[in-house]
């Protein structure tokens, strides 16, 4: 194999005489009698390769072996292509080579798997299963390479900031913070196991107590959860953590890393600050804890202007505190047929929402399966507080509050979408903050923490942890970008007292405690300071900024929903000796 002296998108009319010698793929072939092409593949991009026995009679005839995804060293001469024959698309597209030798480094069975055409895609599962070769196409690697840039940038801006890189343990005590842990067990401790971390959180609380004062890391953490389109069993964030510092302080240095990292891996300019909304208004308004706000179709509160029908359905719910949240559509009578209403019924029954309510407005008046049951004031009512007008849509689901607008929002999202109002060039990024400390665990009949329990309360909440806690707000931050959440973080409580009366709450004993963060307690009694941070989703930011349908088109080698990995089969058997020296039997239903 001669060395390589240029990558195939280096080649441009200024090099037009040059000899060069070129390594790569063969992504497309085509015979034109005399004149044999080849598209030439390589980590940079295309290139256009003829055969002509006038060049080389050998290369010529060496070339009529050669089928897609030949491995191959060509040497041959650039020469600018005849007039109308460039190709705009590619940078080389002006120029092609003309071959004088051709060595054949490796062949490729014929037909191959996978169709490598992004205009001819196989299934997903045959694209996961032979991975190494859908790599090779050009959307994924340039996912790939997008998320390098991404991620450099991110170091880039946290080393300019005074941030230190640390890496934290791989393998830990199982902590557990909310999804089921991954257990490794050990060899020379029977009985025994590390867990694989869903996130570093107690180890950079830890690195704060050292006095390292700002910690990042690009982690990798792991979580045994049911899989969807934007989770995998391991993932990656950027990790941060820094000292004496409060909310605004991590929010300010979080919203200029993502434009910094946005701007030089993308282009585009992100402005900052970033809004913020609380985590009751944008359910309120929005239904969801991150909301989509490219779009407008804000969530009314029609619960007053319903109150009092003759419909019994409302009517209960409003006796036990329910509301009414609805959202109207701009001439969505004729957008929306029966069918797509029953679409956006079953998203709301999703979210356990028993119904939704269809108001066709027409006449100034409803058309609808319940208008009966409504005296004029009511339907006027609605009206005006919905500026709804001839031949628009309203939707209403009646319920307890947070599944009223849970469900709505669903919907709403759900007519976003049918409509096209999420404009994918977009970037709206902002903040919800002020979530609740606690939610109420039903199985449990008990507080549970929002987030993990070493979330500082606001300080003006700490007299109602023990009378009331399920009205304390804590000092957390979720970061939202176009409707999924990209990042989330809080202060910490970083006072041991504090931290006890948190876990009290939580039913964690004393003893149940300190078997499982008694290190995280020591070390709080040492100089611990006041800390706090957050961690990025990168997968989920390069599935976002990449356009991506799934944060599979942006991981390298990912777990399908199942959470397997069709190219090497695991998770997999493994032998009896195996099992005989870590100490395990297995004990399975045949």
């Amino acid at each position: 194999m001669k060395k390589r002296t240029h990558a195939c998108q280096e080649l441009n009319e200024k090099m037009v005489g040059q000899t060069v010698v070129l390594n790569g793929w063969v992504a497309n072939r085509r015979d034109h009698g005399s004149l044999i092409f080849i598209d030439l593949r390589d980590r940079s991009g295309l290139c256009q390769i003829v055969f002509n026995p006038k060049n080389s009679q050998k290369a010529h005839k060496d070339s009529e072996e050669l089928g897609k995804e030949f491995v191959v060293s060509l040497t041959g001469n650039v020469s600018l292509r005849p007039k109308g024959t460039e190709n705009p698309k590619i940078a080389s597209g002006k120029i092609e080579v003309e071959a004088i030798d051709l060595e054949i480094l490796n062949k490729a069975e014929q037909p191959l798997p996978i169709e490598l055409d992004a205009h001819v895609l196989a299934s997903e599962e045959q694209r996961l299963k032979y991975r190494f070769l859908d790599l090779r196409r050009e959307q994924l690697k340039n996912n790939l390479i997008f998320r390098h840039h991404m991620i450099k940038a991110f170091r880039d801006f946290f080393d300019k900031e005074g941030f230190l890189e640390i890496e934290t343990p791989i393998m830990a005590k199982s902590t557990p913070e909310g999804s089921r842990d991954y257990l490794v067990p050990s060899r020379v401790h029977p009985g025994k196991f590390y867990a694989l971390p869903q996130s570093p959180q107690i180890f950079k609380q830890l690195l704060m107590v050292a006095g390292f004062e700002k910690y990042m890391q690009v982690a990798r953490c792991f979580r045994d959860e049911d899989l969807r389109s934007d989770r995998q069993p391991e993932f990656t964030q950027i990790d941060l953590e820094m000292s004496f510092v409060n909310e605004n302080d991590v929010i300010d240095v979080t919203e200029r890393s993502l434009a910094f990292a946005v701007e030089k891996s993308t282009g585009k300019k992100v402005s900052t600050p970033f809004v913020r909304m609380t985590f009751a208004n944008a359910m309120d308004q929005f239904g969801s804890d991150k909301p989509d706000t490219r779009f407008d179709l804000k969530l009314l509160d029609v619960t007053d202007e319903l109150s009092g029908s003759e419909f019994q359905v409302l009517e209960s719910v409003f006796k036990n505190h329910g509301k009414a949240k609805a959202v109207v559509v701009s001439d969505g009578a004729e957008k929306f047929s029966k069918g797509d209403l029953e679409k956006l019924t079953d998203a709301a029954k999703v979210y356990g929402a028993k119904g939704l309510f269809t108001f066709k407005v027409k006449d100034k008046s409803f058309e609808s399966s319940i208008t009966k049951f409504l005296s004029e004031k009511q339907i006027k009512g609605v009206l005006k507080k919905t500026a709804a007008k001839d031949n628009d849509l309203i939707l209403v689901v009646a319920d307890e509050w947070e599944t009223a607008c849970t469900a709505m929002g669903a919907v709403r999202l759900k007519i976003g979408e049918k409509l096209g109002l999420m404009d994918p060039n977009k970037l709206n990024f902002l903040w919800v903050i002020d979530f609740p400390l606690y939610v109420w665990d039903k199985e449990e009949n008990r507080p549970a923490a929002n987030h993990h329990p070493f979330t500082r309360p606001k300080k003006e909440f700490f007299s109602l942890m023990d009378s009331d806690p399920m009205k304390v707000l804590a000092e957390a931050y979720d970061c939202v970008l176009n409707g999924s959440e990209v990042g989330g973080g809080s202060i910490r409580i970083h006072e041991r007292a504090l931290q006890e009366k948190m876990f009290g709450i939580l039913k964690i004993s004393p003893s149940e405690a300190e078997r499982r963060f008694g290190f995280l307690l020591s070390a709080f009694r040492y100089g611990a300071p006041p800390h706090g941070g957050l961690a990025l989703g990168v997968d989920r930011l390069a599935t976002i900024l990449t356009h991506s349908e799934s944060i599979r088109d942006v991981i390298a080698f990912p777990k399908n929903k199942a959470a397997i990995s069709l190219m090497d089969e695991a998770p997999d058997i493994v032998d009896q000796k195996q099992l005989r020296e870590l100490h395990l039997k297995l004990d399975l239903d045949k």
